[in-house]
């Protein structure tokens, strides 16, 4: 799977993923509108090329109260959002070269205020999402909002992923509606925030096209948003 060309189906706005991005986008947009005030930290996890939070950032009142680190291991993708960062003139926002699934490297900027894990949880095994959903109580802090995706091809998976977070302290504030195949939804953290457990894995990469196949090739680390 090439993951620097897959970015080119954001650019068609009805398309699945360009509906996605639109819907991500805007739970980012109201998770920082109703932020409390002063600076806040984001982090995204497999961020691609930061479509969503950088173009959620680029024109938001707040854009400049945010520290983010987004953390991606295509070089590719890297350097893309490394550019659209610094086109929109966004200095707060941290492009990591990367395996996103390793604990390390969100250390000093979680808990957070705002967690992405947006074109993650299609991409690997169950056991590895509710592993993943449980570490969001490591990376997201009280009163912060996890924004998250996952398809609803059969097994529709969003009802698990709503559970397993709320389970965990979560609070749900919106998932889309049904019938659109992207999931995407927003929850807000009513717990108190684990320690961030250093050298951990939260997540082995398998790819969609992979578990689809019902195979368990491949450990990429990589996805887009």
């Amino acid at each position: 799977m090439d993951w620097h060309a897959w970015h080119n189906a954001y650019d068609i706005p009805d398309s699945y993923f360009g509906q996605r991005l639109a819907l991500v986008q805007h739970r980012i947009r109201l998770a920082l509108d109703t932020a409390p005030p002063g600076p806040l930290t984001a982090v995204s996890l497999c961020a691609g090329q930061g479509r969503d939070l950088i173009g959620a950032l680029a024109d938001h009142p707040r854009r400049s109260d945010v520290r983010a680190r987004l953390v991606e291991l295509d070089e590719r993708n890297v350097t893309a959002a490394r550019g659209a960062a610094a086109a929109a003139g966004l200095s707060g926002v941290e492009v990591v070269a990367g395996d996103a699934s390793l604990t390390d490297h969100y250390a000093g900027l979680v808990p957070a205020d705002l967690v992405l894990v947006c074109g993650t949880l299609g991409n690997i095994a169950d056991a590895d999402v509710e592993r993943t959903l449980d570490h969001c109580t490591q990376l997201c802090r009280r009163g912060g909002t996890v924004v998250w995706t996952r398809n609803r091809k059969a097994p529709d998976l969003v009802p698990q992923v709503c559970a397993w977070l709320e389970e965990r302290g979560f609070e749900r504030l919106w998932v889309s509606d049904p019938r659109l195949m992207p999931g995407v939804g927003a929850h807000r953290f009513t717990g108190e925030p684990r320690p961030l457990a250093r050298g951990e894995r939260m997540f082995t990469f398998v790819g969609y096209d992979t578990l689809r196949r019902g195979t368990a090739g491949g450990s990429r680390q990589t996805t887009s948003t």
